[in-house]
């Protein structure tokens, strides 16, 4: 009986050990876990701190310097002269002799585009008469960021209104030769033009000097039975002129200079000026205030 009870309290003594170690167990474990999710956060934590880091480095990294604004090289000359005082008196004496005074062309910006026209018929009653017509235009362009250089605008449309004298509806032997000495580039052409008044000579000197164009127009005829004029005597004239209205541009301007790049163009040759065959050419050929078939007053 008593072995019977020592083996009962030894049982329950067993039982109580195992439940004894059972509990620490569960408190072992129990106390490990919140140390997994303190060294969990802390992993976590430190992952986020060198993410931030990161992100606060990139835009250092990655910014770039800002692109400069795009520039152009700024025109030379900045305004015309009066187009009806380009020539001295002496040249119309010769070009236009009964000439009175010259008519200036309608323009929204003198400063941009400007011309002058003189006509001169000299009656010699039944012996007929000598008509002759003379019309200067100046076309200056501004330098514009879009379009390009003042100077390269003038080339541009120099070039159009060289094309366009070589292209008269009508016009008999055409001659066409560049001219030495007439601002940075000048061209000549010459043709013959039958109209019912009589057979007109034409002379056209289109020139660019920087970033203005210059064109002379000019023609004559024999009329009522007078004798056509020569076509190089009006050839010389009309070369005399244009060399005297660049000269007169260049002084209107201080004698010119060369420009300094701009990242703000002036005012643009599309709002001043026909535009060059880059932005529009027909508008050019179309705005001029000269023309190249002869005119009668």
């Amino acid at each position: 009986m008593q072995r019977a009870a020592e083996r009962d309290q030894h049982d329950r003594r067993e039982q109580r050990e195992q439940r004894v170690k059972g509990l620490h167990r569960v408190l072992v474990c129990a106390a490990a876990v919140p140390v997994m999710l303190i060294a969990s956060g802390c992993s976590s934590d430190s992952g986020s701190d060198d993410g931030a880091g990161d992100s606060a480095k990139a835009p250092a990294s990655a910014s770039a310097t800002a692109s400069p604004s795009p520039t152009v090289q700024a025109a030379a000359y900045k305004s015309l002269p009066q187009s009806c005082k380009v020539l001295s008196k002496k040249t119309l004496e010769d070009l236009v002799p009964e000439a009175k005074s010259g008519k200036a062309g309608s323009s929204d910006d003198a400063s941009s585009r400007a011309s002058c026209s003189w006509s001169s018929l000299d009656n010699n009653g039944v012996k007929g008469s000598q008509f002759r017509w003379l019309n200067v235009s100046l076309l200056r362009f501004d330098s514009d960021v879009t379009s390009g250089s003042a100077d390269k605008l003038a080339r541009e449309y120099y070039e159009t209104q060289t094309q366009d004298a070589r292209s008269v509806s009508g016009a008999k032997n055409t001659k066409s030769e560049p001219v030495a000495g007439v601002g940075d580039e000048a061209t000549a052409v010459r043709y013959d033009l039958k109209k019912k008044e009589g057979a007109f000579k034409q002379e056209t000197v289109v020139a660019r000097v920087e970033n203005v164009v210059v064109t002379v127009d000019y023609n004559g005829a024999g009329l009522a039975g007078e004798k056509t004029p020569s076509a190089d005597a009006l050839d010389k004239l009309a070369r005399k002129a244009a060399k005297e209205a660049v000269a007169a541009v260049r002084e209107a301007n201080g004698g010119g200079s060369a420009g300094t790049p701009s990242s703000a163009p002036s005012k643009s040759a599309s709002e001043s000026a026909p535009k060059s065959p880059s932005g529009s050419a027909s508008k050019a050929a179309a705005s001029s205030p000269s023309k190249s078939a002869p005119k009668r007053s």
